[in-house]
């Protein structure tokens, strides 16, 4: 019998797992899955399940990017609840997609189908930059 891959629960390296667990569950909406300890945790909402673990597995700072049916409603969901957006629904042309942090830096990138007759706006990336994609291809900073 083949192998089969399962699914996959990406592993964000946290500072305090309590404080991570509070603002997963109010500001996100997430569930806690199980808990051991102060160290190692495991949140989901609907089909995406997240570990949390302090101080060990991976580095501050991880991103994931997270199929949704539609961006801008769930930025409103997290808005209202206190989230933190560091950017908001932009169309590009893979999909349109928001990034949210969590407290240690960690960027969930929630995407839906791209927007017809939109145009493409400006990528955010790790270090804050703005970024634009240039016609016939490539990327190029941003100048506002």
């Amino acid at each position: 019998m083949p192998n089969v891959l399962g699914g996959v629960n990406p592993i964000f390296r946290v500072a305090n797992l309590q404080a991570s667990i509070d603002y997963y569950v109010s500001a996100l909406g997430f569930k806690v899955d199980f808990r051991e300890g102060d160290w190692f945790a495991c949140v989901s909402r609907d089909r995406l399940g997240l570990f949390l673990s302090v101080g060990d597995q991976g580095h501050p700072g991880a991103w994931i990017w997270v199929g949704v049916n539609d961006a801008q409603s769930l930025c409103e969901e997290f808005q209202a609840k206190g989230a933190k957006i560091r950017n908001p629904p932009t169309n590009f042309q893979w999909a349109y997609e928001m990034q949210v942090e969590d407290l240690d830096g960690n960027v969930l990138r929630f995407g839906s189908e791209p927007l017809p007759n939109v145009p493409f706006g400006p990528w955010l990336d790790m270090h804050g930059e703005k970024w634009h994609s240039k016609p016939g291809g490539g990327w190029e900073k941003w100048s506002e």
